[in-house]
């Protein structure tokens, strides 16, 4: 690895969409599965602790920072290779580009993801979805590498995508590529569908101020972001974590926040929210890091 992919005491703000975290001990950034190979293997030998993570947009990392070694999946290993209506994508690549490489192939299926700001490798561990789509509608394998160094393919059936889920939330593995099954489409119509995706984002969500994106699940029988609001707390504020004022289902950083403030202004809500509504609000948002 060279100088620049080793990044020792990093701040954890600089690599995460929330812009909020202490340091990371040991940031690492692999640019190939053989490099992968080899770090997994060698953080087991040395029962270093450890922490995978892709563009940082779905996740709080706690004020103490991180402990051991962290590998982040990024544009080092983003490419993308179209085959007819087949994609296969690096782990580190973003959705958005993911979304528009498939539109300038005349492939149907990821227009949805044009604004969700993670990586392919995030939006494939936590099963990302908006606007009725979600991941497992289009994934048809997944490659990746154990603890121990060895290389694993998945097929789609054994990948357990449920809601948010999938199975390298229990795994540990980490995911260095995604094969994707798409639509033959019309780019004109690929492109429509990605501008009212966009434009229905941009009116609706907070994208002007740091977040993790949509911060509670979607209760069974409810929206989030309407039990929040009917609560009436659009605009609570704990120190720099804010419930945005433009869609209440998002904790903003409206300056200065610490995971601390997110902390508080979550367990806030979900009291308010259970005392009005009897109805008990789970964190989307990953949380990782010392306390």
């Amino acid at each position: 690895m060279t100088q620049d992919q080793i990044l020792l005491d990093a701040s954890m703000r600089e690599h995460t969409t929330f812009k909020i975290g202490g340091p990371a001990d040991c940031l690492l950034l692999p640019k190939s599965l053989e490099e992968t190979q080899r770090l997994l293997t060698l953080v087991q030998e040395y029962e270093l602790p450890l922490t995978i993570i892709g563009n940082g947009s779905n996740m709080l990392v706690r004020d103490k920072g991180i402990r051991g070694v962290v590998i982040k999946f990024a544009r080092n290993m983003s490419a993308i290779r179209v085959d007819g209506s087949r994609m296969v994508v690096g782990a580190g690549a973003l959705l958005k580009d993911v979304s528009d490489a498939a539109a300038d192939h005349c492939l149907a299926g990821l227009e949805y993801a044009c604004g969700i700001p993670g990586s392919i490798g995030g939006a494939v561990f936590m099963n990302a979805g908006a606007y009725g789509g979600e991941m497992k509608n289009v994934v048809k394998s997944v490659k990746a590498v154990t603890r121990s160094g060895e290389v694993k393919t998945y097929a789609k059936d054994e990948l357990e995508l449920g809601y948010r889920h999938s199975i390298f939330q229990s795994n540990g593995e980490a995911i260095v590529e995604v094969e994707l099954e798409l639509t033959p489409g019309e780019e004109s119509a690929i492109r429509a569908a990605i501008a009212d995706f966009t434009a229905r984002r941009e009116s609706k969500q907070p994208l002007e101020m740091p977040s993790a994106g949509s911060t509670f699940k979607r209760p069974e029988g409810y929206f989030a972001g309407t039990l929040i609001d009917q609560t009436g707390l659009k605009g609570l504020q704990v120190g720099g974590a804010q419930i945005s004022t433009k869609h209440a289902g998002f904790v903003v950083n409206a300056g200065g926040a610490t995971a601390e403030d997110v902390l508080n202004l979550i367990k806030e809500v979900q009291k308010r929210v259970k005392e009005a509504h009897g109805v008990e609000l789970q964190p989307e948002v990953r949380m990782i890091g010392e306390i």
